[in-house]
C-alpha cells in the first residue's frame, strides 16, 4: 500500500466553436498555411482596439451553465504578460481576479465528484515548431477564443483525471461549445500533481505537466510523475516546484522551468476593454437555450425506451445522434430497432461518406418507413439492408427502392403455388414428416420456396399454401 495520496488538478483549455477570433475578424478555424489567418489586432499593432466576439462570450456562458458554474454579473479582461515568440503583443488577454464563472462540477462514472474552481475566457497564443534549422513561428492560432476550465485538486488518480477529461469533453461537444479535437488543438490540458502522506491534510509540492496531447497521454504522464515523486519522497528527498514537459516517445517528463506564480505575469486590467457585464435576462436566455444535458437525456432514454447502457451511451454521445433517433421514433419507429439501425448502419455509413446527420441522405422518416415494412413482413432483414444501401445513393421512398431492386414480397397465392408444389416434389420426406405432425420439417420446405423465389415469397402465405397442399386427405 502506498504511503502517499495523489492529488491532481487540471487546467483545460477549450477552443470555442466560433467562426472568427476572440477580438479580431480573422478566421478561427484550424490548419491553413502558416501566418495566413492573422489580423492587425492579433499582432497588437499601434492604433488597434480589441472588441469581444459576442458568439464567444455566449458559448463560454453555455459551457459555464452546462457545468453547473455560476456566471458572474461582472467580469474583467486582464493582460497576462510574458515574452515569447508566439505572443506578438508581449501579453495575452485573459481574465484574472474576476473570471466569467465560478464553481461547477463534473461527476465521474464511478460517482466521484470533482469540483470546478473557475471558468474564464482568454485568447490563444501562436504555435512554435522547433526544427533543425531553428524555431518556426505560426500566428494563425494567436487570438483564437478559448475558455480555461480550472478544476479543484479533487482528483486522486491518473485514471480519474482521464475520466474527468472524457466527461468534460462529452458535455462540451454535446452542447456545441467546441469540437474538442485534441489532434487539432481545440482541447488541451495541463495537469498539476502532488503527493501528500496518508492521513495528512496538507498538500505536497505541486508539479505542472505540459505537452499533453491526448486523454491517454494525460493518464500516462500522470502515472509516470506519480511514480517519480513517490521515489523522490521515499528516498527522503524534496519535490521541486516546477513545470515539466512530457515526452511521450521516451515515456518520461523532463524539467522545463521553475513554476511561475501570478506575480510573475504582472497581471493588470486591460485598459482597452471595458468590464463584461451580463444581466440576469441574458443568463436566463442562455440557460433556456442550453437544452437537455447528456445525463438527463441518458436517464430519460433508459426510463422511456428501456434501452441498455451501451445503447444509451451511443445515442447520447452527441446531441445530433439523439435528436435523429427521437425523430425516427416520433414517426413510428420502434425504439430498439431504430437504435440498432443507427449503431449498425447509419453511423458507419455516415463516417464512411464523411457526412454528418444533417446531410445524411436517409432521413429519420425514411428509416422508420423501412422498419415498418420489416414489421409488416413486406421485406426480410437481409433485403432491408440492401434497400438501405440503395437509399444512400437514390432519392426514393423505401417501398420504391424495394420495387426497384426487385425485393418486394410476393403474396399472390396463384404466383406462389407452383413454388410450393415444386418444394413438395423436391422434398417428399419433409412433406411426409409434416403430414405426420412434425411441423419443424416445414422449415426445409419454406427454405426451398424462398430460395426458388429469390427471397420474395411471403413466408406466411407460403406456410398456409404448404399446409393446405400437404394436408392428409379427409
Amino acid at each position: 500500500m502506498s504511503r502517499f495520496v495523489t492529488v491532481i488538478g487540471l487546467e483545460v483549455h477549450v477552443q470555442l466553436a466560433t467562426a472568427s477570433k476572440l477580438f479580431s475578424p480573422a478566421p478561427a478555424a484550424a490548419l491553413g498555411d502558416p501566418n495566413t489567418r492573422v489580423h492587425a489586432i492579433d499582432l497588437g499593432l499601434p492604433g488597434v482596439l480589441p472588441r469581444p466576439n459576442q458568439k464567444a462570450i455566449e458559448l463560454a456562458m453555455r459551457a459555464s451553465l452546462a457545468l453547473g458554474a455560476v456566471v458572474q454579473p461582472l467580469s474583467r479582461f486582464a493582460r497576462e504578460h510574458y515574452f515569447y515568440p508566439d505572443l506578438p503583443k508581449g501579453y495575452q488577454i485573459s481574465q484574472f481576479d474576476q473570471p466569467l464563472a465560478l464553481g461547477g462540477s463534473i461527476t465521474l462514472p464511478d460517482g466521484h465528484r470533482c469540483r470546478l474552481h473557475r471558468l474564464h475566457v482568454e485568447e490563444d497564443a501562436g504555435k512554435l515548431t522547433h526544427t533543425d534549422i531553428g524555431t518556426l513561428v505560426d500566428l494563425n492560432r494567436a487570438g483564437v477564443p478559448l475558455v480555461e476550465i480550472v478544476s479543484e485538486p479533487d482528483l486522486r488518480s491518473p485514471a480519474q483525471a482521464h475520466a474527468f477529461l472524457s466527461e468534460l469533453r462529452h458535455v462540451l461537444r454535446f452542447t456545441g461549445v467546441s469540437d474538442c479535437d485534441m489532434e487539432l488543438g481545440s482541447l488541451r490540458c495541463d495537469a498539476n500533481i502532488s503527493l501528500m502522506p496518508v492521513g495528512s491534510e496538507t498538500f505536497g509540492t505541486k508539479v505542472e505537466l505540459k505537452n499533453l496531447n491526448s486523454l491517454k497521454m494525460v493518464q500516462r504522464a500522470l502515472e509516470y510523475e506519480e511514480r517519480r515523486q513517490t521515489a523522490v519522497l521515499a528516498a527522503g528527498g524534496r519535490v521541486a516546484a516546477e513545470t515539466r514537459g512530457w515526452h511521450d516517445e521516451l515515456g518520461e517528463s523532463r524539467s522545463q522551468r521553475s513554476k511561475e506564480q501570478a506575480p510573475d505575469y504582472r497581471y493588470l486590467p486591460d485598459p482597452d476593454l471595458p468590464p463584461l457585464v451580463i444581466d440576469e435576462a441574458s443568463i436566463a436566455e442562455a440557460q433556456a437555450a442550453l437544452g437537455e444535458l447528456p445525463a438527463a437525456r441518458s436517464e430519460r432514454y433508459r426510463a422511456a425506451f428501456g434501452l441498455s447502457e451501451v445503447d444509451v451511451r451511443v445515442l447520447c454521445s452527441e446531441r445530433a445522434i439523439g435528436d435523429w433517433f427521437e425523430q425516427a421514433v416520433a414517426v413510428g419507429g420502434e425504439p430498439k430497432a431504430v437504435c440498432n439501425w443507427i449503431v449498425a448502419d447509419v453511423l458507419p455509413a455516415m463516417h464512411e461518406r464523411n457526412l454528418d446527420l444533417a446531410t445524411f441522405p436517409i432521413s429519420p422518416l425514411r428509416l422508420a418507413s423501412l422498419l415498418r415494412l420489416c414489421d409488416a413482413g413486406a421485406v426480410t432483414l437481409v433485403a432491408a439492408k440492401k434497400v438501405f444501401r440503395h437509399l444512400l445513393e437514390h432519392d426514393l421512398e423505401p417501398a420504391g427502392a424495394l420495387r426497384a431492386l426487385g425485393l418486394d414480397r410476393t403474396t399472390d397465392p396463384a404466383v406462389l403455388q407452383p413454388f410450393v408444389l415444386a418444394a413438395i416434389a423436391a422434398l417428399p420426406e419433409a412433406a411426409a414428416a409434416v403430414r405426420a405432425g412434425k411441423d419443424k420439417a416445414l422449415d426445409a420446405l419454406k427454405g426451398h420456396v424462398m430460395r426458388a423465389s429469390t427471397g420474395r415469397a411471403d413466408p406466411a402465405v407460403v406456410e398456409t399454401l404448404l399446409r393446405a397442399a400437404i394436408a392428409p386427405p379427409s
